[in-house]
């Protein structure tokens, strides 16, 4: 059939496997009509198929989707009438032009009412047909692209809804008045309300009273600004059954919705409430242990000095008094490294809920850190008052505290400090009340004591010898002179007591007297005992290379090196490595350690003379009752005090000495006279029986190459004796 206005048709170049926008189905029996069709309708993104038949058509619509089908009314195999009726029946959204010869008007309205989108009569001219199918594809374009954005949107209106619906926020929306007219179902858990039971009812319904005015001014106060949104902290009602005693704290941001564009006035609210119980228990927990101390939960040093400054702001208006006392636990080391850090802060907690047994309503106790407390006492009105409270204190503590490991007695050091006396800084008073409490310490401990100006200067001096005994040991300062003991039978010397010398920079050089006290308050007794032990044995097994086989080394011990679990094992392992014969170390223990005997120094002592070390006792005689101690201490030396030895000039002249050399026979021990200075001092104690001696009448100590020099010559020491 001749189409007027046909034109040669032009196939696209192709560009690749590139979908076309619009696929094109011919369905017609006329061959040259099917070639026909796709040189006039011929447009960049459409692609043609075509077939002759009903069932061809059908065939390729099973395999194919196509925007178009350019359907013939007649067809060999049956009317096009039946491939409509076949779309309907499977829901195909294919769009169909019926192109036929048919005049009657039936043809026509039959086509469309079985879902022909348009119906073209033969004969037609070719800007017809172009003009239906661009209508048709253009409508099915627009077809297509709503069906797209409805299910886009039906998409996203399920997104919204499931979002709000399973948000773990409380969403909702009020109405003008302020009523719910949507709750998402996060009501029911958060705040146990049924949301049915609080459609229409007021917002304020849920809110605490405390915060109901807040809120109600935010809801009626008209936006600044179109979308303008706020956000508040506020407590809800948590319903707990048939009672309400509960709430919850949100963080509430609302979005007004206004009336229409330029009406200020309120047409209703979107809020999200968000549930900020947790962050706001846990922000309270932060705050608490900023300024609180974990294991006691007083205030901490921050709180305190807080507190101590608005007091002395309030006592400077009132021109008041007030008092800072500083207290430190008296041996509270011992309990740590004896029992474990788990004794020790429950002592510490047993000793905190004691203190605050004593203090008024008003006063703040406090924990520094480790054993130290302060306690502030405002609106004192004459210094008697803080006494009365430090002797309280005292009391308290006087009853043992019940521990897993046994009762334990503690004792306190308290300085005291007065405003405005002795300081008008939270600083002052602090350091001031320090200083009182150390001089409590070095007077004996378990006592209080006002800040007295005098003791700055001494404090000043105990603080920088401190600091310079921490860096001794790192510099290399100490060092061992060596004092012999000498057999005046054998005039020779028998033994050496290794005597520690610390080499201050600016002090020169200090006696033990002077630092070791200050060492073991510091807590570092432990740490030089063992460098003296260490250097005593290198020196030892020096002298025992150069021949002096049967030489004796006397090292002293602390008191508080027998608070040590490792001491026997430390001793003994400093001989191995030395190769030295245990019985050629003689350690020197103090007659007061005997005194406050516990059964652990005692089962300590009899380890040592287990592994074959000699145990001296120093200063023996100055407690006058050290004897009872004798058979449970496995000693085996006594060492006679040059105290008994200054003023002896004859025999008879100290019966004191003769009773310790009749208490030496009688449990066999040896004796060693100290302090030896004149040769009638050396005769009277032979006269008593006393063999070995040291003192300066033989030599003062001396370093160990003057000692070596001794050991060449021991009649050097006995020239003119």
């Amino acid at each position: 059939m001749s189409i007027p206005g046909d034109k040669p048709f032009q196939p696209t170049k192709s560009l690749g496997p590139v979908e076309p926008d619009f696929r094109i189905l011919i369905v017609d029996d006329d061959p040259a009509l099917r070639r026909t069709f796709p040189h006039v309708l011929a447009h960049p993104g459409r692609s043609f198929d075509e077939t002759g038949s009903i069932a061809e058509a059908i065939v390729r619509l099973e395999q194919q989707h196509y925007d178009l089908v350019l359907l013939d009314y007649r067809l060999p195999d049956a009317s096009g009438l039946a491939l409509l009726d076949w779309l309907v029946e499977r829901r195909r959204d294919e769009a169909v032009i019926i192109i036929s010869g048919e005049d009657a008007i039936d043809a026509a309205i039959g086509a469309l009412r079985r879902g022909a989108d348009d119906y073209v009569r033969k004969p037609y001219h070719v800007a017809q047909l172009q003009r239906a199918v661009e209508s048709t594809l253009h409508k099915g374009a627009l077809e297509k692209a709503n069906r797209a954005m409805s299910q886009r949107l039906r998409a996203s209106e399920q997104l919204h809804r499931y979002l709000v619906e399973s948000s773990p926020d409380l969403i909702f929306t009020l109405d003008a008045e302020g009523r719910f007219s949507y709750i998402n179902p996060r009501i029911k858990p958060l705040l146990g309300f049924e949301r049915n039971a609080l459609m229409r009812r007021p917002f304020t319904t849920l809110v605490m009273p405390e915060d109901i005015d807040r809120i109600c001014n935010l809801l009626n106060q008209p936006s600044r600004m179109p979308g303008e949104s706020f956000n508040v902290e506020l407590r809800l009602r948590r319903s707990r059954g048939s009672s309400i005693d509960d709430c919850v704290t949100v963080s509430l941001t609302g979005l007004p919705m206004l009336a229409q564009p330029g009406d200020s006035r309120s047409a209703g609210l979107y809020g999200v409430a968000r549930d900020i119980s947790e962050r706001k228990r846990a922000e309270e927990i932060i705050s608490f242990q900023a300024y609180h101390d974990q294991l006691t939960h007083l205030p901490n040093r921050v709180l305190f000095k807080d507190r101590l400054e608005l007091a002395i702001a309030q006592a400077q208006r009132r021109t008041g008094a007030l008092a800072v006392m500083f207290i430190d636990i008296d041996r509270f080391k011992l309990v740590n490294d004896t029992y474990g850090h788990a004794e020790g802060d429950a002592l510490l907690r047993a000793i905190a809920a004691r203190l605050s047994t004593t203090l008024r309503r008003g006063d703040t106790l406090a924990r520094l850190g480790g054993d130290e407390f302060t306690i502030l006492l405002p609106d004192i009105n004459v210094p008697e008052d803080a006494e009365t409270i430090a002797t309280k204190i005292l009391d308290a503590l006087a009853a043992p505290i019940t521990l897993s490991q046994g009762d334990y007695r503690a004792t306190m050091s308290i300085g005291i400090a007065l405003f405005p006396r002795d300081g008008t800084t939270a600083e002052d008073l602090t350091r001031h009340a320090d200083i009182a409490m150390y001089q409590v310490k070095r007077s004996g401990k378990n006592a209080f004591r006002f800040f007295d100006p005098a003791l700055n200067t001494h404090h000043h001096e105990r603080i920088t010898l401190e600091n310079d005994l921490r860096n001794a040991l790192l510099r290399g300062e100490f060092e061992l002179h060596y004092q012999p003991q000498v057999s005046i039978a054998r005039r020779q010397i028998v033994g050496m007591e290794a005597l520690l010398r610390w080499r201050h920079p600016v002090l020169g050089s200090l006696s033990p007297n002077t630092f070791i006290q200050v060492a073991e308050e510091l807590g570092m007794i432990g740490e030089i005992s063992r460098w003296v032990m260490e250097e005593a044995c290198t020196q030892l097994a020096q002298w025992r290379s150069a021949g002096h086989l049967e030489l004796r080394m006397s090292v002293n011990l602390s008191p508080l090196d027998f608070d040590k679990r490792d001491i026997v094992s430390s001793i003994t392992g400093c001989l191995a490595r030395h190769a030295l014969p245990p019985g050629q170390i003689e350690l020197e223990i103090t007659e007061s350690l005997m005194m406050n005997d516990t059964a652990d120094v005692a089962t300590k002592v009899r380890e040592l003379r287990s592994a074959g070390l000699s145990v001296a006792i120093d200063d023996f005689g100055t407690g006058y009752s050290a004897l009872a101690y004798l058979q449970k201490f496995p000693v085996s030396t006594l060492k006679i005090d040059r105290s008994f030895v200054r003023d002896l000039d004859g025999p008879s002249t100290n019966p004191i000495i003769s009773a310790i050399t009749g208490i030496a026979r009688g449990f066999a021990l040896d004796i060693v006279a100290e302090g030896v200075e004149q040769p009638e001092q050396a005769e009277a104690l032979q006269m008593l029986g006393c063999d070995v001696m040291q003192g300066y009448w033989f030599a003062r100590p001396a370093p160990a190459h003057e000692a070596q020099e001794w050991l060449a010559q021991p009649a050097r020491l006995f020239a003119g004796h």
